[in-house]
């Protein structure tokens, strides 16, 4: 994860209904909101970096999502005269984020992605312009058209969820999911957009499919967008496609 909280920037205020809360005897789960957008998101980022920044004693690892940040601990690092674990360690999250945390420094880079839309690439294209009542073509303009942030990453190394994707193509999950998902799939569902690194199941509506590799274990770091970054999808043709697809591991 490359976040990096920074001196001499406005702060950001904890929210009211914000919790935390143990999930196991080895995690606290600090939740920050319930609607995913962009200024959640800005949220999310920054109390993960003031967190990795403070480096609480027996924290192993932070881990921000959409709307939460995962903090995992070693229970042996805490004095058991002085309480549970986790009791411990809210008061000292609690105490690190009191005053607010300091906002990232930027909106992060804008990633080009090529993306062959349609066909056998995007089976789903048609479908999804039916239910927006849009042509395919306004469809991939739509999706193609805006940077979307990088809001986490989860299901699978390197697959990156980012938005929010234009509000004329709001569709939910796939009713039926795919026993078989391609590597590279770009999908879309719940106002999000995806990019499927690994061939999987699946339940996203898929648009079409990228030939960059987003993930590589011995690069460094090994995704090829980070936290924050924006991604902006570019139509490419199949034979582009084609000339330029990238090995997977």
């Amino acid at each position: 994860m490359n976040l990096q909280a920074t001196e001499n920037r406005p702060l950001l205020a904890m929210p009211a209904d914000g919790s935390i809360e143990p999930v196991g005897d080895r995690c606290l789960m600090v939740r920050l909101g319930a609607q995913v957008d962009e200024a959640l998101s800005r949220l999310v980022h920054a109390v993960a970096a003031r967190l990795l920044d403070a480096a609480l004693p027996g924290v192993v690892d932070v881990v921000p999502a959409f709307t939460t940040v995962a903090v995992y601990f070693q229970p042996l690092a805490f004095r058991a005269v002085q309480g549970l674990p986790s009791v411990q360690l809210t008061r000292q999250i609690e105490q690190v984020l009191a005053a607010g945390v300091p906002a990232l420094a930027s909106a992060g880079r804008l990633v080009e992605i090529p993306a062959c839309y349609g066909g056998e690439y995007g089976p789903d294209l048609e479908d999804v312009a039916r239910q927006c009542q849009l042509s395919p073509e306004e469809v991939v303009t739509l999706h193609s058209s805006r940077p979307l942030t990088v809001y986490a990453f989860f299901f699978s190394p390197g697959n990156a969820f980012a938005g929010p994707v234009d509000v004329r193509l709001q569709v939910k999950r796939r009713p039926t999911p795919r026993t078989r998902v391609e590597a590279g799939s770009v999908a879309i569902a719940n106002g999000i957009s995806s990019i499927y690194q690994t061939t999987s199941p699946g339940g996203w509506n898929l648009l079409g499919r990228t030939p960059w590799n987003m993930f590589d274990i011995t690069a460094d770091p090994p995704t090829r967008v980070q936290l924050g970054d924006r991604i902006q999808f570019r139509p490419i043709t199949p034979e582009e496609f084609r000339d330029t697809v990238e090995a997977r591991p």
